[in-house]
């Protein structure tokens, strides 16, 4: 892609920031979406919850990446956060659509996140982006998220829902809570550790991402995962590897689920999920093992 202005909801986080960092390194125009009030030319005001976005600042943009969405794992699922994560998801990316598709002249595309949690547990059963959702909490948040983008559709504009994985990075995310536990020898599997765990190195997130701005072929669901699902277990033995560490404090199923709740039927489920569109578009990815991504993860 030539040089562009792109916006960038989300970009505090774990993806959006890596994003951000690229973009820019290559000398795109980047504009950030942020709660409050913007300060500078790079920043557009909105406010997800009361459906509203400054129209204005996306005026020029090539495309708009909406990242933005409370985290899945930050807290208990009580009622309340539930409805924090369904809404933080359905309502911004329904404001961000409508505001995209008001403009006169809209971006060429929106690539609006989701996750693999639209298959819901697959067991070892590969599933790719034909597969249909699953039942469930994930699976129906991720239903509704991905219909929000309407509005952008129907104005004809190019729209991708990047379908996330477990990303590989120390920053955030899973990885972010596994790589302390593991450096400090506390380390071990998750229930019986033979749930499919459909892993993605954040640099390859990020170029997945980025293939995905340049390439006009790709439209709706894309699944971001590497080419290789692994289970927890070789999850477990991986880092144990790379970090040079014991992996032998298992956290068994009860007592996961006492410490997580309805949280622990998600981190105990098995997604197997294969990238088949970003293969079929020649995306080629530069961690694809395990242990490739851990030790890119570490030497960021």
């Amino acid at each position: 892609m030539p040089s562009s202005r792109i916006a960038v909801s989300g970009s505090s986080g774990l993806i959006g920031a890596a994003l951000v960092r690229s973009l820019r390194a290559d000398e795109h125009e980047v504009a950030r979406l942020v709660r409050r009030p913007a300060r500078t030319g790079d920043e557009v005001e909105w406010d997800p919850k009361r459906g509203q976005v400054d129209a204005a600042g996306l005026v020029g943009c090539d495309a708009v990446v909406h990242l933005a969405g409370a985290g899945v794992g930050d807290h208990r699922w009580t009622d309340a956060y539930k409805r924090e994560i369904r809404d933080s998801r359905v309502l911004g990316t329904a404001a961000v659509a409508e505001a995209v598709a008001s403009l006169d002249t809209p971006p060429r595309v929106l690539l609006s996140g989701s996750a693999i949690g639209f298959y819901g547990d697959t067991g070892s059963s590969p599933v790719d982006e034909s597969a249909p959702p699953g039942d469930g909490f994930l699976p129906s948040v991720c239903e509704e998220w991905e219909a929000a983008t309407a509005a952008a559709e129907e104005a004809g504009v190019r729209t991708v829902h990047a379908r996330t994985g477990l990303v590989v990075g120390r920053e955030g995310g899973a990885w972010g809570r596994l790589f302390p536990l593991f450096r400090a020898g506390l380390g071990g599997k998750l229930g019986n550790g033979r749930q499919y765990w459909s892993f993605i190195a954040l640099h390859d997130h990020v170029a997945a991402l980025r293939h995905i701005l340049d390439t006009e072929s790709l439209t709706g669901p894309v699944n971001l995962t590497g080419p290789k699902p692994v289970t927890n277990a070789e999850v477990t033995a991986a880092m144990g590897r790379v970090l040079h560490r014991p992996t032998l404090l298992p956290a068994p199923a009860p007592a996961l689920r006492l410490a997580l709740g309805e949280f622990a039927e998600d981190v105990l489920g098995s997604q197997r999920v294969i990238p088949a569109k970003l293969l079929d578009s020649g995306f080629s990815f530069a961690f694809p093992g395990i242990d490739e991504a851990i030790r890119a993860a570490l030497d960021r």
